[in-house]
This record gives structure tokens, sequence and C-alpha cells, in this order.
């Protein structure tokens, strides 16, 4: 065990777990000390199969975060555990990486993000597509203004999500999945948000599903969502799991000289060009978690807690994108316009 490290202690050993456990123990400044499971065999298992030497293995989540030698907490359970574990993590003084959704009701995600603001902890959710390399290609036509002024953008996730899929069991409930936004369409959201570079102030959406209900979740698998955007961008997401297609995640951005359509762009900037020009780089498109950049959210996160700066990646961040999936599904069951935030 490193004295000059900071120790992790990861809570979950499931699919995901693996990808936070290579992410931290690739980073310089971090090594996982602990791994949290509701079976101690589990916790042992995950250890060996990680190769963890200064890994000791926990079936209780309190006695973990007693440990001195753990600083920061990887969540990576079921969703509605999120709030309960971030809430004692932050109390304890842990710094927290958490997996999206970080809550299923709005009352848990003002208590996650009200104990994060009093402990003062870093934080970081699981958005993790911002560092992929197209999400970065995106941002910076943007900043350069290579299609000039944004005026309206759409961000897609389809992933059709059965019983092959590791978590199937238990996200296509309403108890642990929510809605099709909060368990899994939040990326589109985010990232939606993440190019507009606004807040959403108004929200108008309506869900569906198929006939047959064929993967029986309990809550509307599709939905269309509408967002107004403080700087006057209008935007849309749609979220599909029970869709029968290949996962795809589109994105079209337009702006008053040029247009953006995933790997591709358009430019007035660009004089003589006749058709889309293409960046070869990496696309989300994927739901498998070994295709996500985690290596790059841990080391941002590791970067923020050592230089004492927030995440643009953070709790309160996040706190937005989730708001914006609890007004959709107001607003799919009222019919009407959800103005936000929704919370103080």
């Amino acid at each position: 065990m490193s004295a000059t490290k900071m120790g992790v202690g990861v809570v979950g050993t499931g699919w995901v777990s693996g990808e936070h456990i290579k992410a931290f123990e690739n980073n310089p400044h971090t090594e996982v000390r602990g791994i949290c499971s509701r079976s101690l065999a589990r916790a042992r298992a995950k250890i060996g199969e990680m190769n963890l030497p200064a890994a000791q293995p926990y079936d209780d989540y309190d006695t973990m975060l007693d440990c001195p030698v753990i600083h920061i907490i990887s969540l990576c359970t079921p969703h509605a555990q999120h709030p309960a574990q971030t809430i004692a993590a932050a109390q304890a003084g842990k710094h927290l990486l958490i997996e999206k959704p970080v809550a299923l009701s709005l009352k848990d995600l003002k208590a996650m993000r009200d104990a994060v603001r009093k402990a003062r902890v870093r934080t970081a959710v699981c958005f993790e597509l911002r560092w992929n390399l197209l999400y970065v290609n995106i941002k910076a036509l943007l900043q350069q203004k290579m299609i000039g002024e944004l005026f309206y953008g759409e961000v897609d996730y389809f992933h059709g999500i059965g019983p092959w899929y590791k978590q199937w069991q238990w996200c296509r409930t309403r108890a642990m999945g929510g809605s099709s936004l909060l368990n899994a369409g939040c990326h589109a959201v985010d990232g939606l948000r993440w190019f507009v570079g606004s807040e959403p102030v108004e929200v108008m959406s309506m869900s569906a599903t198929s006939r047959r209900n064929r993967l029986r979740y309990e809550y509307d698998p599709t939905s269309v969502t509408i967002l107004k955007f403080a700087n006057g961008v209008l935007g849309k997401v749609t979220s599909s799991v029970e869709c029968i297609m290949p996962y795809l995640f589109n994105i079209r951005l337009l702006g008053d000289e040029g247009a953006i359509r995933n790997e591709r762009f358009y430019s007035k900037r660009l004089p003589g060009q006749k058709g889309w020009a293409s960046i070869p780089t990496i696309l989300p498109d994927s739901g498998d978690v070994t295709h996500h950049p985690y290596q790059g959210e841990v080391d941002h996160l590791v970067e923020c807690i050592l230089t004492r700066k927030e995440s643009h990646v953070n709790l309160e961040d996040a706190v937005k994108t989730h708001e914006v999936c609890f007004a959709a599904e107001l607003s799919a069951k009222s019919g009407k316009a959800v103005k936000l935030p929704m919370i103080g």
C-alpha cells in the first residue's frame, strides 16, 4: 500500500465496477483499497479477479467508510441505493464517483445535493461520454464557432435492452429503473446540455410503449422530450430502451453558419465545401461499459481533488440533467409543459 496515493473504495461488484477499478488503478495518484458487496465472497472474488493486492473485502458499507486510508468512494450499485450511500459517504468526508442515475426522486436528489454541499467533498457523476472523442471534437467545433450560433439541437438514445442485459431484471422496474430517461436516456439529456452550453427552462414530453410491450417494462420505455433553453436554443431528446435495432446515439446540431451530424459537419466557414466533412474518431456507439471513457473522467476527478477545484460534471451539475428527466415524466403524465428548475 502506497502512503502517497489516495485510497479508493468501490461499492458493488457488477459489470461497471470493473471499469471503475481499472481507471483508478491506472491513475498514478490512486489505488483501490476496498471492495464492498452484500456478499463478502463476491468482494473477495472481485479483488482476486482484478488483482488488487492493497484491497480489503467488506460486506458492511459503514465499516468501509470508517477506513482512514480510503478517501474516494466509487458507487457502482443499483440506482435506488445511490442516495443513501452518497449521503453517508459525504458525511464521512469521502469524495465520490457516482454512477448515473444518481437518484430516482426529486426528494432524494435534493437530499444528496444538500449533503454534498454541506460536506464540501468533490464529486463526479458518470456522464463519462463527455470524454468520448466525438464529444471532444464537437465541443471544439462549437467553441470555434465553426457552425456559428447554435439554435437547435437533438441527441437521441436508442438501446434495445432485454433479458440478455446484465441489469435487466431490476432496471426494467419503476422502483429501480425509474423511467426511460433516468435509466439510460439521461446520457442524451446531459449531452444536449453539454453542447448547448445553457440550462433548460421549460420541458414538454410525451411517452409511450409498443403495443405488446414485449419486454415488460413497468414504465413507458420510449419518450420524446422538447426542451427550451435559457439562451433561446430549442432541443429534443428521444429515448427508447425497447427498440429492436443496434445501439444508436444520434447527435444533430444546427447553427446559423453550419451543422453537425454525428462525426460529420458542414460549415460556411470552409470556402467551397460541397458536402459533409467527416472527422474519423471514436463514436459513442455502444452501450458496453468497456467502450466508455471512464479513464478520462476518473483522471479528471482526481485532478479536481488534488487541485481543490469543482468538476464540470459534479453532482451539482448532474442535478440539472436529472431535473429534466423528472420534468419530462411529469409533463408526459400531465400533458403540460414543466418549468425548470424544480428544486431550490
